[in-house]
């Protein structure tokens, strides 16, 4: 829709102009009459829901109230073009006019809008926003004292009954609570209570139950930004465990408190529903990492997926240059997905060592899943949200739809989880999709 707005407004742009140049007039009335025009089909399409109100066009309303209102003020008091009509004044304005056009639909450009992606359990799905304080613990990123704050956000099914699996979900690097979201709905669609957490300082940015927005930490972009596990490896091994103990000792407390909010009569509605003896952790790059490190350190957690991680809790140290990995059988059922990004890297990666024997050991329980045409951001909702920013940050045009993508990712992580969290079935989805 962006696009289809900004290719309009130019092609009116340059009638416009044209219209200007074959009347050698600077038109006024008429401009002022377009601007107010403009602004009334935004409102009209708007009602309409042709044009689906959100964040992507808050610039592009202002923008064309205010021409909108400047027309309007032109027309009542009648005034008169005081510049004498110029073909290099009428060429000059209009590209600049289409430069702010770009400039104010831009956000609705890199975020179209989109078809939600239906989820297909019997459960309606409905959500609710807390605010945890963990009073154990100092905020790592700052100097304030302040205890650690974490915004999370619930994933449930509505109107029920009885008690579901808890799957608690950690964001990759720069992404948020909601980065999956097309996962937690059909997760909980089908029966599961889904938690995903902002890790504070980790993520793009996190808003409190107060209003209170704080954005990501400089040092934790430049860490991201200068890690290099092939030429420093100490520097990576010192980076993976300042994250991972801020992200496990996230994911902790997080299923912690929900424990404890479950076994208090006192609690909200959503506590009730959680089954205290089937927890599941997932998540995506950075976050996967963490829960694959939750699920060796509680003897509580029954299942671990990660989208696209590398065993980073596993490392234990660094000897002859190399990473050297915990040689401990992963205690309970894991699911590995992959996507292109990583799957024909898996074994020149030095993070990616021991997801590389996982490929070939006999583990009877620990799955890999490669998903091929897709980029690492393509197995987020961001694929969803914004292509452009996915192909750009992937690298790479996606072969294969992300659509496709997401529902692969929603059907074998709910097979899976149905097989070790509700005991239905077997899970038989190693390989390539």
């Amino acid at each position: 829709m962006g696009i289809i707005i900004f290719l309009t407004a130019m092609v009116a742009e340059v009638a416009f102009a044209v219209f200007c140049i074959i009347t050698k007039s600077n038109q006024q009335k008429v401009r002022n009459i377009i601007r107010i025009a403009a602004f009334m089909c935004f409102a009209l399409f708007t009602a309409l829901s042709i044009i689906d109100w959100s964040f992507r066009y808050y610039t592009l309303a202002a923008f064309l109230f205010l021409l909108a209102i400047m027309g309007t003020v032109d027309l009542i008091k009648k005034k008169q073009e005081k510049r004498a009509y110029k073909i290099v004044r009428v060429a000059m304005k209009t590209i600049g006019m289409i430069v702010l056009i770009l400039m104010v639909t831009l956000p609705s450009i890199i975020f179209p809008q989109h078809e939600i992606i239906k989820w297909t359990g019997q459960y309606q799905v409905t959500t609710i926003d807390y605010t945890y304080t963990d009073t154990k613990r100092i905020e790592p990123y700052t100097d304030t004292g302040e205890n650690r704050k974490l915004n999370v956000k619930l994933w449930y099914p509505k109107n029920s009954n009885g008690t579901y699996p808890l799957i608690v979900f950690s964001h990759g690097a720069f992404g948020i609570k909601t980065s999956n979201e097309t996962l937690y709905n059909e997760l909980a669609s089908h029966g599961y209570v889904v938690c995903s957490m902002d890790h504070t300082y980790q993520c793009l940015y996190t808003t409190d139950d107060k209003g209170h927005t704080t954005f990501v930490d400089k040092s934790f972009v430049k860490e991201l930004a200068s890690d290099n596990a092939e030429s420093n490896k100490q520097q990576s091994y010192d980076n993976y465990q300042k994250w991972m103990r801020v992200r496990t000792d996230d994911i902790n407390f997080v299923i912690d408190y929900i424990l404890t909010q479950a076994k208090s009569n006192a609690s909200d509605t959503v506590y009730k529903l959680v089954d205290t003896t089937k927890i599941g952790v997932m998540g995506h790059s950075l976050g996967g990492s963490a829960a694959l490190g939750i699920g060796r350190m509680r003897n509580d957690i029954s299942a671990v997926i990660a989208l696209e991680s590398p065993f980073m809790c596993d490392i234990k140290g660094i000897k002859n240059n190399e990473f050297i990995f915990t040689n401990e059988k992963y205690p309970i059922p894991v699911l590995n997905v992959y996507s292109d990004s990583s799957w024909d890297h898996l074994a020149d990666w030095p993070q990616y060592a021991e997801n590389y024997a996982l490929l070939s050991n006999n583990n009877p329980t620990a799955f890999n899943v490669h998903i091929s045409g897709v980029g690492h951001f393509t197995l987020t909702d961001l694929a969803l949200t914004s292509p452009l920013l996915t192909r750009l940050f992937n690298g790479q045009k996606s072969t294969t739809s992300t659509e496709h993508c997401l529902k692969v990712i929603n059907k074998i992580c709910l097979e899976f989880f149905d097989c070790y969290l509700k005991g239905s079935g077997e899970f038989k989805s190693n390989g390539a999709h």
